[in-house]
């Protein structure tokens, strides 16, 4: 009975790691994006930096820097997403396909709303060679100055109003 038991729990434990296996496909994309690592005409960013530094930047002034691109492989790249890792960052992005030896541009703007220093990554998927690119932004964030009040700007909370 006891190896009966035995092996009902060692073909359950065989199944359950068989069904873990399995894999879905992604959707919700807008193209259909296939990998290419296997293939060697596949489109390849080479972009001219993948780190920016905005070094100090005023709190709630919204900067921008444009992360520009070739693409250096033989077929065309189309980027399917691009995905900023706050809300304080949003990207823009080139929808069409970008064409081998043609340059483009990823905006990213980043609005500050808290002092100090930051670090921000930007996610780009695509179907280049590399699938997912990742950029980043730094810098650091200089507190918005306190605005200083006179007597005579702030409102009297003692004065009556006459009746």
């Amino acid at each position: 009975m006891k190896r009966i038991f035995a092996t009902m729990i060692s073909l359950a434990f065989v199944t359950g790691v068989s069904f873990a296996q399995t894999t879905t496909p992604v959707t919700g994309t807008t193209a259909p994006v296939t990998t290419a690592p296997d293939n060697p005409n596949a489109g390849d960013f080479k972009f001219s930096e993948e780190t920016w530094d905005f070094t100090n930047i005023p709190q709630n002034k919204p900067v921008t820097h444009d992360f520009t691109f070739t693409n250096t492989g033989k077929e065309p790249i189309v980027i399917t997403n691009v995905q900023a890792s706050c809300g304080c960052t949003s990207p823009k992005w080139p929808k069409e396909p970008i064409l081998p030896g043609k340059s483009e541009t990823i905006a990213v703007t980043f609005n500050a709303a808290h002092a100090g220093s930051f670090n921000k990554s930007i996610t780009v998927t695509s179907n280049a060679k590399s699938p997912t690119k990742v950029l980043y932004i730094k810098g650091s964030v200089e507190a918005a100055p306190i605005e200083q009040t006179t007597p005579e700007q702030q409102p009297n909370m003692l004065q009556t109003t006459p009746k």
